[in-house]
């Protein structure tokens, strides 16, 4: 009986960068030893970079529960799947102050405890050179990088076939 309670594991990314302004996706997924049953719970919470008193974000018990105050009143929805073991929520309008840590705990009876995911957000003014980015630079290149060895492969052909049909022509000329 104590496996069975403790056997509820949350996954998130450890940490996400977003712009200002714009919206989010907080993935939380979980995995459980037993059945999603009809008592499964999930509880968003934040706590501000200052490591202020946690505030409540979100709060879903058989259907989603938007929070009636708060910083994250009415900018926050559910985007989660219960029968694919997914809790995420969206954040619209992401604010500097939203630099936090995020949880998302989850409970399925008799799976009560395990553990809590965490994320940590940082909001940026703007986005940053990633690896992403580099990645599209390079395979850029590399096409045209491409394309100028073809063309300069069937320049170098067309020559060669002008200098093959200038011999051709002396020598038909020569006999």
């Amino acid at each position: 009986a104590l496996w069975l309670a403790t056997a509820m594991e949350v996954h998130t990314s450890k940490e996400v960068d977003a712009v200002n302004g714009t919206n989010l996706r907080l993935k939380c997924t979980f995995s459980s030893s037993s059945p999603v049953s009809q008592h499964l719970s999930v509880t968003w919470n934040f706590q501000p970079e200052d490591q202020s008193s946690h505030e409540p974000v979100f709060y879903y018990f058989k259907e989603p529960y938007k929070l009636p105050t708060g910083r994250f009143k009415e900018r926050v929805t559910w985007d989660g799947n219960i029968e694919r073991n997914d809790v995420s929520i969206v954040i619209w309008n992401l604010q500097p102050t939203d630099n936090g840590t995020f949880t998302c705990q989850v409970k399925n009876p008799p799976d009560v405890g395990g553990t809590i995911g965490e994320v940590r957000l940082r909001v940026v003014q703007k986005v940053h050179f990633s690896e992403i980015h580099f990645l599209a630079v390079a395979i850029g290149s590399a096409c045209v990088l491409m394309i100028i060895v073809v063309i300069v492969v069937i320049i170098c052909r067309h020559h060669r076939k002008n200098v093959q049909e200038k011999r051709i022509e002396v020598a038909d000329t020569e006999l």
